[in-house]
């Protein structure tokens, strides 16, 4: 195979080896819990997210602020997530997992606590970027410990484990956000989040053993962090505001943010210990399986957006009526993670990514028929299962093709790509059915587009098939590779 075969992490049925580079404690991983400890880490900011986004209307009621700009606790959040998931993933490497996990964690906690009692709008909101910048600790670091805990054979099912019990935040978080919004107050939005890190926090302690990438020192690229975090801030910042802010405003910060990603990319080709290692970009396994997984991913953040709009703004559903109208959509996302992990066992990962996109396709288009529930609820659940099964696929497939000790970086990186794009093509998604929706039915346009997303997304898979069967003659994934 052209891209890089990594030497065995096995000695017999079960049991991992020690390789060279990487810190482990002396005692075996206590599996359950660290699967527990990451499947929090991955739970609570799905949870979050989601719930929030209900309770912003009678916040900025409280607050005496505007939803528009009530709506900063979503956009900051968001900026700060893209921001550091590459030096989140990073610094747990070289600085420590289990270590780096529980500070973000309590990060997450403390931050939640504040804005849970916060008196103000604008404290809500830097206490919402700061939780950003914490989930993005969580995010690749929880399928970093994963990795260092279970023995490669185990890897990829509890990695799919994972994500399942974090989609299952996403399908509570509707629920949670509306309900509780209503019944009593949005500050239990936040506050429900200081119980669910304090439990993680402690499965993490007990159940986590520490390891790290020893090859290195532990000192931080600071010029390669700062370059990253304010590059794609600024990128996602602009595309974010492109259709409220004047053009030369976001050209002016886009342009910005891509200077800076251009010289993040030339100062970690000298820096002595990059945050990124670009020679990960020859690894043409993780590549491929890093660019269809964002293919789904971009496919399933369009389309729910998409129908989000749809539920409310057509169909004049209550956000809480619409949260749980869209409870299939996130269900068979919740059935996609440990699906993604089963699958990754079995077959070639690539072609795994592709099958399951396909049927998100097909839910899509299924929605896109405005046939009523007979067609509507059925194309939810395929769109979550199939959408949800590819982009969880990142991280089981990513995991398999890099070295243990780069696991947080490579989890990171593809995190960021994945998550990144897909931001910037929900912007692009808004912004076709705005100028759309003026010319015609709003409900044609959404249609419309959802069709284009699952036309597309099928049509970019196959392609990307057929770039990897001639790139990846050996399967990637399974046990045998």
């Amino acid at each position: 195979m052209p891209g890089p075969r990594l030497p065995s992490r096995r000695r017999g049925r079960g049991a991992r080896s020690a390789p060279s580079g990487v810190a482990r404690a002396a005692h075996g991983p206590r599996t359950g819990l660290a699967l527990i400890s990451a499947s929090l880490g991955i739970f609570v900011p799905q949870l979050d997210f989601l719930a929030l986004n209900l309770a912003l209307p009678r916040m900025a009621s409280e607050l005496d602020t505007t939803v528009t700009d009530m709506q900063w606790a979503v956009s900051g959040y968001m900026l700060a997530l893209a921001a550091f998931l590459i030096p989140g993933g990073r610094l747990g490497d070289i600085l420590g997992r289990k270590q780096m996990l529980m500070a973000g964690l309590a990060v997450f906690g403390l931050c939640s606590l504040g804005a849970g009692l916060a008196s103000s709008a604008s404290a809500v909101i830097l206490l919402r970027v700061a939780q950003g910048a914490a989930a993005g600790l969580l995010f690749p670091l929880s399928v970093a410990v994963i990795t260092d805990a279970f023995p490669q054979d185990q890897t990829m099912r509890a990695i799919g484990n994972a994500y399942g019990i974090g989609a299952v935040g996403l399908a509570l978080g509707p629920v949670v956000g509306g309900g509780l919004t209503q019944l009593i107050s949005w500050r239990l939005v936040f506050l429900i989040n200081v119980p669910l890190t304090a439990a993680a926090i402690l499965a993490v302690w007990v159940g986590v053993r520490e390891s790290r990438d020893t090859t290195v020192p532990r000192s931080i690229d600071l010029p390669g962090l700062v370059a990253v975090a304010l590059g794609i801030s600024s990128v996602t910042f602009a595309v974010d505001h492109v259709a409220d802010w004047p053009a030369g405003a976001t050209g002016g910060i886009f342009a910005a943010g891509v200077l800076l990603l251009v010289a993040f990319v030339l100062w970690e080709r000298v820096a002595r210990w990059p945050l990124v290692a670009l020679d990960l970009f020859r690894n043409v396994p993780y590549v491929i399986v890093t660019v269809m997984a964002t293919v789904a991913n971009i496919s399933v953040t369009s389309s729910v957006y998409c129908i989000t709009i749809y539920l409310q703004e057509v169909e004049k559903h209550t956000p809480l009526g619409a949260g749980l109208i869209f409870l299939p959509v996130s269900l068979g996302a919740a059935v996609g993670g440990p699906l993604a992990g089963r699958l990754g066992e079995r077959f070639d990962i690539p072609r795994a990514i592709a099958a399951a996109t396909l049927i998100g396709g097909v839910g899509t288009f299924l929605v896109s028929l405005a046939g009523g529930f007979g067609s509507f609820l059925p194309g939810l659940a395929l769109n979550g299962l199939g959408y949800g099964t590819g982009w969880a696929m990142a991280s089981v497939g990513t995991q398999t093709v890099v070295p243990p000790q780069r696991t947080g970086q490579a989890s990171g990186v593809t995190l960021s790509i994945v998550i990144g794009v897909a931001g910037l093509f929900v912007a692009v998604t808004a912004l076709v059915i705005e100028v759309g929706g003026r010319g015609a039915n709003l409900g044609e346009a959404i249609e419309t587009v959802l069709r284009w997303i699952a036309f597309g997304s099928a049509a970019a898979t196959v392609l990307l098939v057929m770039l990897a069967a001639r790139l990846m003659p050996r399967r990637v994934g399974t046990s045998a590779g």
